[in-house]
């Protein structure tokens, strides 16, 4: 039989046990948990009311007795590192009498860790895993799981050895950067003692999104020694697109790049080049790359030279009947054209040879090379202006020798002279010198009347020419005064007409015996001044 009571000498509970002849045993504490490593005294005390040949403690461990009397020892136990059970017993007069008590041990995880968390793939489900390796008792023993401060999943460790606590969720973009962790929690509440917890380091989720196209990669497909063009590569739909890096590659060449973020979309900017020695086709490599995955794009690049054609003229300056020698010459493959030459098949080098007059002064000749690179046809072209050295020219194309103007009217007056250099013009009136009017005269006036002597002079000579100017004028004013009567409306028409042609007829009178005054003047010898 067994009994639970309170024993003066000890105070707590005691495990009473009656043997034969009336022999009683007690243990103090029965059952208590101290923690790994840690001691504890035991009371073993025997009521007999006859001999006593044996009294002890049994247990594996360490054991000391520390104090005793004829009927109750205390025993002291030191570095206890695992649960047990203790025995104390006893004989009185011959016969055997005990009980039993248990000892457990408490300490705390060796070491609680979430597992690597590393690069999720939004929409994709991943294992938060925490291992626990140590603490007792197990079945004390629960781990939780927690985003931020929000717990995810609560589990008992279990018994394995080290034990694994696992939620399986599901990788979401409101998820990136967000703090995960794992807490064990041994609670040792019902025996008296506290909730002891520990938690593992934090843990960063990266989630990410990448497209599965290919970024897009805008270079010219051609790109000419010596002449920086701009590379752009960018991909949209990349989340997020600040941790992306970027490499953008012509060979082992990497250039310097600008990386720029919008949202989800990404922007890498270069500048390439290339060298004489680098003319040929090369690959240019944009490759994106995001937590373990990138994607690619590959593109061909050629690089080339074409330097403009050599477009000489054998004087860039000439005299009028002088012969001039005009020659294009191409660079490397490329072949040449040269206007004014009839098209004939294209060649490195074409020649013309000219007998310049005036009229070529300013002519342009253009001599256009032709480069075909990665089947595509390139061309580069080069100007030369011929400069033709001649005399004055007035002719009547530049400056008219007769005009007739009715005083009055809008009239305006051109007079160039032609030349290069340029000639110095001045005209002017026979008799009192007055300067020839040109350019707009507004209403014309009769004072503007006169024969013109005009010259043009340059280094190179001299040019005449006479100019006449005839303002015709009313010398006598007419009036015609016509009864009126009350007639047809066709009748008033033919008065009408009869007025204007009388006065078209006095008109051309009066212009033609304004020219036969001009060509007396100029047949008649001038006066000397």
């Amino acid at each position: 039989h067994t009994l639970c009571s309170s024993h003066p000498a000890s105070g707590p509970l005691h495990l009473l046990l009656f043997g034969l002849g009336g022999a009683e045993i007690s243990m103090w504490p029965l059952n208590t948990i101290i923690p790994k490593g840690g001691s504890m005294k035991v009371n073993c005390s025997v009521a007999c009311d006859g001999n006593i040949t044996s009294f002890g403690l049994e247990t594996h461990w360490h054991k000391t007795e520390v104090d005793h009397r004829d009927k109750w020892k205390i025993f002291e136990l030191s570095n206890v590192e695992n649960d047990g059970t203790l025995l104390c017993h006893a004989v009185c007069q011959g016969n055997q009498t005990q009980v039993q008590g248990n000892l457990t041990v408490y300490w705390f995880p060796e070491y609680v860790k979430l597992a690597n968390l590393s690069w999720q793939r939004e929409g994709q489900h991943f294992n938060l895993s925490c291992q626990v390796s140590g603490g007792a008792p197990r079945t004390n023993l629960s781990a939780v799981l927690f985003r931020g401060e929000e717990e995810l999943f609560r589990q008992s460790v279990g018994m394995e050895e080290p034990a694994n606590v696992t939620f399986r969720m599901l990788a979401s973009r409101k998820d990136h950067g967000a703090n995960f962790s794992c807490r064990t929690e041994l609670n040792l509440q019902p025996q008296g003692l506290e909730l002891f917890w520990n938690s593992s380091a934090p843990l960063k989720l990266q989630t990410y999104v990448l497209p599965a196209t290919h970024p897009h990669l805008a270079t010219p497909e051609l790109v000419e020694v010596g002449t920086p063009v701009s590379v752009n590569c960018s991909l949209d739909g990349l989340f997020p697109a600040s941790e992306a890096t970027v490499h953008l590659a012509r060979g082992d060449h990497r250039p310097p790049l600008t990386i720029t973020h919008n949202g989800d979309s990404l922007l890498a900017k270069t500048w390439i080049n290339g060298t004489e020695k680098e003319q040929g086709t090369q690959y240019l490599v944009c490759e994106i790359m995001l937590a373990d995955e990138k994607v690619v794009t590959k593109k061909n690049v050629t690089f080339y030279s074409f330097p403009p054609p050599n477009l000489t003229l054998s004087e860039p300056e000439v005299s009028e009947g002088t012969t001039v020698s005009i020659e294009c010459q191409a660079h490397g493959e490329a072949v040449v054209t040269l206007n004014e030459v009839p098209a004939e098949t294209p060649s490195q080098r074409a020649q013309l040879k000219l007998n310049v007059s005036a009229e070529d002064h300013g002519r342009s000749f253009s001599c256009s090379a032709a480069l075909t690179v990665a089947g595509h046809v390139l061309y580069k072209n080069q100007t030369q202006v011929l400069s033709v050295l001649y005399g004055p020219r007035l002719d009547e194309r530049d400056c008219p020798g007769n005009w007739t103007w009715p005083e009055g009217s809008h009239q305006t007056l051109t007079c160039q002279a032609r030349g290069n250099p340029t000639p110095k013009l001045i005209c002017r009136r026979e008799g009192d010198g007055a300067l020839l009017p040109t350019g707009d005269l507004g209403p014309v006036k009769r004072e503007i009347t006169g024969t013109y002597q005009c010259q043009a002079t340059s280094s190179r000579g001299v040019a005449t020419r006479v100019v006449v100017v005839n303002v015709i004028h009313n010398q006598n004013n007419m009036v015609i005064i016509i009864p009126v009567a009350a007639v047809a409306i066709l009748g008033s028409v033919g008065v009408a007409a009869y007025i204007y042609n009388y006065q078209r007829k006095i008109q051309k009178y009066e212009l033609q015996k304004a020219q036969e005054n001009a060509a007396m003047k100029l047949s008649t010898p001038a006066s000397p001044p």
